[in-house]
C-alpha cells in the first residue's frame, strides 16, 4: 500500500509537470491576505439539554386507605423523616389491638402449659401417671410456645402497619409534584400488583444535572471531569459552572444524526436552577492563551499545495517544500520545551542523527535568554519557538544533508525524493500544514508549519510562522475546483481511470 501511494503521487506529479510543459497557462489572480496575530483560542463542544435533579424519589404509601391529612405542598423543602401525609389508621389500629389481645392470651396459655408440665414431671416420677400422659403435657407446652411466638410476630407486624399510615420523607429535598388530595383513597404499594399510587415526587435541588446530546464528532475529545459552562434563559447574564460526570455508552439517533447522552452536574446551592429549564452547555475541551493564529482559509494540507498554488496564480514549478522542514520544526519545539523546562518535553528528540545533521545538538545563541523569558512569563511558548527558529536560521541550522525534497503539484501530490519521512519525536499532537507567505515585495512562497488548536474561524500556528507575517487566503470552493479539474485531466490522459 505504501509503494502504491508513492507510485500514485509520482504519477500525479509527472502528469502535472507534463501539463505545465505543454503550455497550460495559469491566470494571475488577486491575492487576499491575512496577518498572523496572537489571540486566545478556546475550543468547546456545544450542546443543548434540560436541567433535572440528579436523583428523583417517588413517595408511595405501604398502607391502603383514605388520605386524612397532607402536611406539605409543592415547593416545600423537607428534612429526612419529616411528616408528609397520613392515611386513615382505623383498620390497622384495630389489627394492632387484636394482636395485643392475642399475645396476652398466648402468654396465659404458656404459663398454664408450663405449670401443667411441671406437675406431670412430678407425677410421672412418682408413678401416678403413665409416660404417654407425660408426653401429652410436653406437646401442649410446645404448642403454647409456638402460639406465643406467632402472637409476638403478629404484634410486630401490626406495629409496622400502624407506622405505615404516617408517611415520612425518605431523604432531604423539595416537593416537586403532588398527586393526591385529602379524602382520596389510595392502594398499598407493597400489596398491589401495579405498585400502588405515587403520592408525590421529591428531589434534592442542591445538586442538579443537565442531560445533553453531543454530536459523535465531538465525542473523541470529551472526558469525564471536564469543565463545562451552563447557561439558562432565565439568567442570561450568569454562567453556572458544571462538570462532565458521565458519558452514556448507547447512542441516540435523531433525524439521522448520531449523538451520545452526556451528563453534566451543576451545583445549585442558590436554588436558582429549576427542573425542566432549557440549558445550553459548553464543554471546555482545550484553550490556549496568546496563541499565534491565522484564518482557517490560509492553511492547506501538504497534499493541497499544488491546487492551492494554482488558485493563487503561482507557478507549480516553484512550489517546492523541503520535506524535512516539518521534522525540523518538531525538533525545534522539543528543544525549546527542553530548554524552558516545559512539562512533557522530550530533550533527547533533538540529539539523534537527524538532529545532529541539522545542528540541533548545539543550542543556538540566545537560548538562555529565551528560556529566562519563558520562565518569567514575559513571552509565551509560541513566541519562544519563533525566536528559537530565528536563532537557528541565523546560525545556519536549517536543512540537513540528504534531506528529502517535497514538491507540490496540482492534485496535492507530494513526491519525496529521499523517501518517506521518518517519525520525529516531540510535539506528537501537532499537525503538518502549509501556508503561503506573502512578502513585502509581493512575492508568495509556501512554508511548512505545524498547527495546533483550531476552531471555526482560526487555526493555531505552533511553529514555522512569526507574528505579523502576511499569509494568502485561499477560497475553499476554488481549492476544491482546482483539485477536481486536475483529477479530471489525469483521468482523460489515462483513459478514464486515475490508476
Amino acid at each position: 500500500m505504501k509503494r502504491a501511494s508513492q507510485a500514485l503521487f509520482a504519477l500525479l506529479a509527472a502528469a502535472a509537470l507534463g501539463g505545465c510543459a505543454q503550455g497550460e497557462a495559469v491566470e494571475a489572480t488577486s491575492v487576499l491576505t491575512a496577518v498572523a496575530e496572537q489571540r486566545d483560542l478556546v475550543i468547546t463542544a456545544e450542546a443543548t439539554g434540560s436541567v433535572e435533579p440528579v436523583r428523583t424519589v417517588e413517595v408511595k404509601s405501604k398502607a391502603s386507605g383514605e388520605i386524612t391529612a397532607l402536611h406539605v405542598d409543592i415547593g416545600d423543602v423537607v428534612e429526612p423523616g419529616a411528616l408528609l401525609a397520613e392515611v386513615d389508621p382505623r383498620d390497622v389500629r384495630n389489627g394492632y389491638n387484636q394482636a395485643e389481645a392475642d399475645i396476652q392470651v398466648a402468654q396465659a396459655r404458656m404459663a398454664i402449659a408450663r405449670a401443667q408440665l411441671e406437675r406431670a414431671d412430678e407425677l410421672v416420677a412418682a408413678g401416678v401417671i403413665t409416660a404417654e400422659e407425660h408426653e401429652a403435657k410436653n406437646l401442649e407446652f410446645a404448642n403454647a410456645q409456638a402460639a406465643l411466638v406467632k402472637a409476638q410476630t403478629n404484634l410486630e407486624l401490626a406495629e409496622l402497619r400502624l407506622s405505615d399510615v404516617t408517611i415520612r420523607a425518605p431523604s432531604a429535598g423539595t416537593i416537586l409534584t403532588k398527586s393526591v388530595e385529602v379524602g382520596q383513597v389510595i392502594q398499598s404499594a407493597s400489596q398491589n400488583v401495579s405498585g400502588g399510587a405515587v403520592l408525590m415526587l421529591m428531589a434534592n435541588l442542591n445538586d442538579m444535572q443537565v442531560r445533553t446530546l453531543v454530536d459523535e464528532t465531538d465525542m473523541g475529545e470529551i472526558r469525564p471531569g471536564m469543565v463545562a459552562n451552563v447557561d439558562v434563559e432565565a439568567f442570561p447574564n450568569r454562567a453556572f459552572q458544571g462538570t462532565v460526570r458521565k458519558i452514556e455508552p448507547q447512542a441516540v439517533i435523531q433525524q439521522n444524526i448520531t449523538m451520545f447522552p452526556v451528563i453534566v452536574t451543576v451545583e445549585n446551592l442558590d436554588g436558582l436552577l429549576r427542573p425542566g429549564m432549557n440549558a445550553e452547555v459548553e464543554i471546555l475541551i482545550a484553550e490556549e492563551t496568546g496563541a499565534l493564529t491565522v484564518p482557517n482559509n490560509t492553511v492547506v494540507q501538504p497534499r493541497q499545495v499544488g491546487p492551492a498554488a494554482t488558485v493563487l496564480g503561482l507557478s507549480t514549478d516553484a512550489m517546492q517544500i523541503d520535506r524535512s522542514a516539518w521534522g525540523e520544526l518538531r525538533r525545534s519545539i522539543a528543544s525549546v520545551d527542553a530548554s524552558a523546562g516545559v512539562e512533557g518535553a522530550e530533550p533527547g528528540a533533538a540529539n539523534g542523527p537527524a538532529g545532529q545533521r541539522a545542528g540541533a545538538g548545539t543550542p543556538p545563541a540566545g537560548t538562555e535568554d529565551i528560556r529566562a523569558k519563558v520562565a518569567s512569563g514575559e513571552i509565551s511558548r509560541d513566541s519562544a519557538r519563533a525566536l528559537f527558529q530565528a536563532a537557528r536560521a541565523a546560525s545556519g541550522g536549517q536543512g540537513g544533508a540528504g534531506a528529502g525534497r517535497a514538491t507540490g503539484r496540482p492534485g496535492g501530490g507530494l513526491e519525496a525524493a529521499g523517501g518517506e519521512g521518518s517519525h520525529i519525536q516531540g510535539a506528537p499532537g501537532y499537525r503538518e500544514a502549509v501556508v503561503f507567505v506573502v512578502a513585502e515585495d509581493g512575492t508568495t512562497e509556501p512554508r511548512a508549519v505545524l498547527t495546533g488548536l483550531s476552531d471555526w474561524d482560526f487555526t493555531q500556528i505552533v511553529a514555522g510562522l512569526a507574528a505579523g507575517e502576511q499569509v494568502a487566503q485561499i477560497g475553499a470552493a476554488q481549492l476544491q475546483a482546482s483539485q477536481d479539474a486536475f483529477l479530471e485531466r489525469v483521468r482523460q490522459r489515462r483513459g478514464g481511470g486515475p490508476f
